[in-house]
């Protein structure tokens, strides 16, 4: 079989330790393209892994005969590279916030819908083993009704991760859009969404920047959220907490399910009889680990694109998680309980 000719647009953190390695290990594709803002770091891609560097996108989609494209660049590019990406006939998987806007996730679907394309957005929460085993058991009925939820992603901070450090994009609205809520909170807004099985309709927010400074970009926000059916819940995310968590509770008639909550167990069901079963099915995967475990989502696009199956998250999945963080951003600033009905799929 031919191989899938990869470009990736963006050589920074989540390039160098996602997307680009994990392209690398699979033995469908082959990396011929890399193409970033500061060409020295596509050029340090492409001596690593072979291929071309580019500093201009455009050019990069134009010139190459690409099967995918892989967006890695800052949030306020993501929509103009996939959308340029998806007219010139390319797959596109896109890293998260997937858009600024829900006019520009709009314009993103239509793309990959007129391109006959798939369009993923990189939302890894979703194949996290703890995060599909409880989904099992929520979907199974073995736990019975879900009555409440609360989950966090909290860490010091992007300046540990990203390429730049300090001087990283993330702290620049102007590029990252939206700080914490836009890194974190939307990863488990996704997340939520998958493991309750139904839309978050309503969302109450406070939104603050206290943690960093020279930043014009939220650092700490706390939501209160409610699904269709009204389950209500929490949803904190943070660039001040000195150790992450990035963990889940779900409360239902027969049980409490802590995900990512035990350093050991990843997955812990503390049954109403008494009886607690404890899952070891291997860490979440976490900036501290260099992205070596493995995120699951490459693989899954690839198999999506060679067996034309539907993607975990299409364009309108990564559109309506987008969607509970423009609402909290507007509650933030109205003070008032924001319905969100009128803005999803």
């Amino acid at each position: 079989m031919k191989k899938l000719r990869v470009g990736v647009v963006g050589c920074g953190s989540i390039a160098k330790h996602r997307h680009i390695p994990e392209y690398h290990a699979n033995k469908n594709v082959e990396l011929v393209a890399f193409c970033d803002v500061v060409k020295g770091r596509a050029v340090e891609a492409s001596e690593q892994y072979g291929g071309t560097a580019y500093e201009d996108y455009k050019e990069m989609i134009d010139r190459e005969e690409l099967d995918i494209v892989s967006v890695c660049t800052p949030n306020y590019l993501h929509a103009p590279v996939s959308i340029y990406a998806s007219k010139a006939g390319k797959h596109v998987l896109c890293e998260k916030p997937m858009a600024t806007s829900k006019e520009e996730a709009d314009e993103m679907i239509a793309a990959a819908k007129a391109s006959g394309k798939k369009l993923m957005i990189a939302h890894n929460q979703r194949f996290v083993p703890s995060h599909q085993k409880a989904k099992q058991l929520l979907e199974s009925g073995e736990v019975g009704k879900i009555y409440s939820f609360r989950t966090a992603f909290g860490h010091p901070g992007p300046e540990r991760w990203s390429v730049d450090g300090k001087d990283s994009w993330f702290f620049r609205k102007e590029q990252a859009f939206i700080g914490a809520m836009g890194d974190l909170g939307v990863h488990k807004s996704d997340l939520l969404r998958y493991l309750l099985g139904e839309e978050i309709v309503e969302v109450g927010a406070f939104i603050e920047t206290s943690a960093k400074e020279n930043t014009d970009v939220d650092d700490t926000a706390v939501c209160v959220l409610k699904t269709e059916s009204g389950i209500i819940g929490t949803l904190a995310a943070s660039w001040s907490y000195k150790r992450e968590d990035n963990s889940t509770i779900i409360y239902t008639e027969k049980a409490v399910l802590r995900l990512e909550d035990d350093p050991t167990h990843s997955l812990v069901v503390q049954y109403a009889t008494g009886e607690t079963v404890r899952y070891e099915l291997g860490k979440i995967q976490s900036n501290d680990s260099d992205g070596q475990t493995g995120s699951h989502v490459i693989d899954h696009f690839v198999s999506s694109i060679i067996d034309d199956t539907e993607v975990l998250v299409d364009g309108n999945e990564g559109k309506n998680s987008l969607v509970v963080i423009l609402g909290a951003l507007e509650s933030n600033e109205t003070k008032q309980i924001v319905n969100l009905k009128n803005e999803l799929n």
